[in-house]
């Protein structure tokens, strides 16, 4: 019996091994599969300077689509004509941010901290990409309501966020 037993066991379980192995993919035990990538045609973005404080710009990605899809956790953020990008706040590594089909991701972005600070750059424009492998949108500096030029220097944008409230209060913003 006990020869038996310690035969029948590995047998079974090379069986059942086999068995899930050779299933196709479409017979495999369900799960969560994550959402996909957004297609750039199918996302609105928006960026607007606060009226009151033009180093602060306000970024939005709405998802136009019939179904969640996921963008990465950071919005690119660039200046036309200057090298480099608006670093995250908090840092991270890596990752994506879920939008829901109809809803929309909030950013908040501080291109300055000191407008008068004398290492100052000046951009015409911003480009906003919700993912870093899309072209993303370019706003002029008359569009963004910054006056004729975007000031920069060491600037940093949030993750996205629920609402435009939370991207505030994620930059340190009240």
């Amino acid at each position: 019996m006990r020869i038996r037993a310690a035969i029948a066991v590995p047998a079974v379980s090379a069986a059942a091994a086999a068995l899930l192995l050779a299933a196709p993919q479409s017979q495999a035990a369900p799960g969560h599969a994550a959402p996909a990538r957004c297609a750039e045609k199918s996302l609105t973005l928006r960026a607007k300077a606060d009226a009151h404080d033009p180093t602060l710009v306000r970024v939005g990605v709405t998802n136009r689509s019939t179904h969640t899809c996921v963008v990465d956790r950071v919005p690119t953020v660039t200046f036309g004509g200057l090298d480099g990008a608006a670093l995250p706040v908090p840092q991270g590594g890596t990752g994506t941010y879920r939008l829901g089909a109809g809803k929309t991701g909030h950013a908040a972005l501080r291109t300055i901290v000191d407008p008068a600070d004398p290492e100052v750059r000046r951009a015409d424009s911003v480009t906003v990409a919700a993912s870093a492998s899309q072209w993303g949108r370019t706003f002029t500096a008359v569009q963004l309501g910054t006056g004729r030029d975007v000031r920069v220097w060491e600037p940093v944008t949030t993750w996205w966020q629920p609402t435009a409230a939370a991207a505030d209060r994620a930059l340190g913003v009240s």
